[in-house]
């Protein structure tokens, strides 16, 4: 699949998806998140993307949903499945399901939809979920102690472009390469020509590095795993949950084995650096300690001199003294002389602290020996070479254990990372197919039977239209278990009656929105359904008052359009007569009809004017109706469901009916004679 060839991806966007290790395949696959990790791309852009491919890969090129009535529908329909989310993926995922006209689609999320309703959102896989969170890239890690070296042009733009971790250095002979080994801690030379190569330092000859990021640039991998820590604890705590509920989140358990990925994750530290090593620890105490070490060490060699001074008569002869004042000598030879005991055992009280406080190993001590001692001097002074000396050891030291624990662990990590992606996004779509388990249950849902449209097969049938057995709309103001089932269904074009308040306007929204969800491939709030597979979802609301003569005109190019247009619709139109004046109306409602029924369109027209409609139309228009079974203490009673080839009595014709009952006498008789 071309990038530019999905709906909605330019050039530019196209530029970014490329940016991702497998673009093509991280694209068709919809995984929403995957797709944000390409640059400038957030997550609901990532959506229209995923919608973008799905359309691409069935084949639907339609837009089902073609009025604002239809898409408000939609997007209340997406909400009550959203409101059921607990992550922000899963809210953003839910956007990849759409209303199509493509049977192949509705299929598949269809298979879905079955398999997420059979789910148990139970609350303590719910609450594991809250931590949950699509795995991130950490900023680019830079490593200065170590770089690559390279000869070629080409390999140097491709190391620079695939390893922006190191540094990296051109080189032209051996030479080169030694200097480089003086300047880092480790240099991995790329050129194969270099073969062979002995130079001091940490060299190595390595011309499949750049195949090997993993152990070229360890910290690349480590910085991913401790950016993720917290997710991927949560992603497993949703697995282990899933598993205790007895609803485990793939057949197979955990694409990883989580106490494997624990302990890789307990030897990381957040920063991306080897925790809980007890060598290393004490190499970068060591290091880190050394100058205060060194001046503790030489207090505690001036405390013992001291206190020797102190104790000690030193008796020097007027000869002697007067010699060595003619000598120029300082206290430094008088502690030679008459406290070298003493100044000896204060140096070596100086070593044994450094060795002790830095917790030095035999060969270390004996760099540190070299710190103190030499001639006698008050108070003792230290060999700053000899510190710098014991700096570099250390350090190296501390380098080669951290890169080789690095490398161990990178080698770890290294085959967790394609199952720690599943185990994160595995996650992530449970709380997807959860939404959808809940969302079926608090709206006591069931999967319905799509049908391919009638005179698909060249035949003439009717059309299928849509049958619904006791549906209830969850977008009634009421508590949904108060709301009535409705059982209606249509098939070719028809008018619905009934009195105000009766419920019309609130059935052709059910009617909407079963068929919405049906074509999404998402479960329906009725107790079954059957809807025809339609190209275009037209639903036309209430007009608020008659339309002025510009309005009017361009309501009737929309119709007009309407007409012309292609097979497979389904028409929803909330009392149109509002438009115009009630003779009018009754003729251009009459006239859509007769060009829907030509057309084989399955439509209800809610309207008042079902007579007035009925005898302008050039065909027997059907009539359902939602009868009113009268008016008790002035509430008015009725059922829902409309009744099939009835003319529902309007409001008027109910309190002139009770009058007459009630007051009796000729007027009201008479009127009633009327409807």
């Amino acid at each position: 699949m071309e990038l530019e060839a999905i709906p909605g991806v330019g050039a530019k966007t196209a530029a970014s998806l490329r940016e991702l290790d497998d673009p093509v395949a991280t694209v068709e696959s919809g995984d929403v998140a995957a797709i944000a990790r390409a640059p400038g791309v957030n997550e609901a852009r990532a959506a229209r993307i995923a919608r973008g491919a799905i359309r691409r890969r069935h084949g639907d090129d339609g837009r089902v949903l073609a009025t604002d009535r239809a898409r408000e529908l939609y997007r209340e329909a997406i909400d009550l499945l959203r409101e059921r989310t607990v992550t922000d993926y899963a809210a953003k995922r839910l956007e990849t399901f759409y209303p199509s006209a493509s049977a192949s689609r509705i299929a598949e999320a269809q298979s879905f939809a079955a398999d997420a309703a059979d789910r148990d959102p139970d609350p303590a896989v719910r609450e594991a979920l809250a931590d949950c969170a699509p795995l991130s890239d950490p900023p680019t890690v830079r490593v200065r102690d170590r770089c690559l070296a390279t000869a070629d042009a080409e390999t140097l733009a491709r190391a620079e472009a695939e390893v922006p971790e190191l540094s990296v250095e051109t080189v032209e002979d051996a030479r080169d390469v030694s200097e480089l080994g003086r300047s880092y801690a480790s240099v991995i030379v790329l050129d194969e020509s270099f073969a062979g190569l002995d130079v001091e330092g940490d060299v190595s000859v390595r011309p499949d590095a750049l195949e090997a990021p993993a152990e070229t640039v360890p910290e690349r991998l480590l910085a991913f795993f401790a950016e993720n820590r917290d997710r991927l604890e949560a992603a497993a705590a949703v697995h282990e949950a899933a598993a205790a509920a007895g609803d485990p989140v793939s057949g197979g358990g955990p694409p990883v084995a989580l106490d494997r990925l624990r302990d890789a994750l307990s030897r990381l530290d957040d920063d991306g650096t080897i925790a809980g090593d007890a060598e290393l620890d004490r190499l970068t105490a060591a290091v880190d300690d050394l100058d205060a070490a060194v001046s503790t060490a030489a207090s505690v060699a001036d405390d013992r001199l001291r206190e020797a001074i102190r104790e000690r008569d030193v008796t020097i002869e007027g000869t002697d003294f007067l010699s060595l004042v003619e000598q120029g000598a300082r206290v430094d030879s008088l502690l030679d002389r008459e406290l070298a005991d003493e100044y000896d055992a204060a140096v070596d009280a100086a070593r044994e602290h450094l060795a002790d406080a830095l917790r030095l190993e035999p060969e270390e001590a004996e760099l540190a020996e070299r710190v103190f001692g030499g001639d006698p001097f008050f108070p003792v002074d230290h060999d700053e070479s000899a510190v710098s000396r014991l700096r570099t050891e250390l350090s190296a030291a501390r380098d080669r254990r951290a890169a080789k624990l690095k490398a161990d662990l990178a080698s770890d990590l290294g085959d967790l990372r394609q199952p720690v992606e599943e185990l994160v996004r595995d996650a992530l779509e449970l709380d997807v197919e959860l939404a959808v388990a809940r969302f079926a249950r608090d709206f006591d849902c069931t999967l319905p039977e799509v049908v391919e449209p009638a005179g698909d097969d060249g035949g003439e049938a009717p059309p299928a239209g849509f049958r619904i057995e006791g549906g209830r709309s969850p977008l009634l103001d009421v508590d949904f278990p108060d709301v009535e089932p409705v059982d209606y269904g249509v098939s070719g074009a028809t008018l619905l009656s009934g009195v105000n308040s009766g419920g019309k306007t609130s059935t052709l929204d059910l009617v909407a929105l079963v068929v919405v969800l049906a074509q999404m491939g998402m479960p329906v709030p009725a107790e079954s359904a059957t809807v025809e597979r339609f190209e275009e979802i037209h639903y036309y609301a209430k007009s608020q008052g008659t339309l002025d003569a510009g309005a009017f005109e361009a309501t009737l190019r929309d119709f007009g359009d309407l007409v012309d247009g292609a097979d497979g619709r389904l028409v929803l139109v909330d009392e149109l007569e509002s438009i115009t004046e009630p003779g009018a109306s009754a003729k251009i409602i009459a006239g859509i009809l007769e060009a829907l029924d030509d057309q084989d369109a399955t439509a209800v027209f809610v309207s008042h004017l079902a007579r007035e409609i009925r005898a302008a139309a050039d065909f027997e228009v059907a009539v359902d109706g939602i009868e009113a079974a009268g008016l008790v203490d002035g509430e008015l009673r009725v059922n829902r469901s409309p009744k099939k080839g009835h003319l529902a009595r309007s409001t008027p014709e109910l309190i002139v009916e009770k009058l007459a009952d009630d007051r009796g006498g000729e007027f009201y008789g008479d009127l009633l004679e009327k409807f």
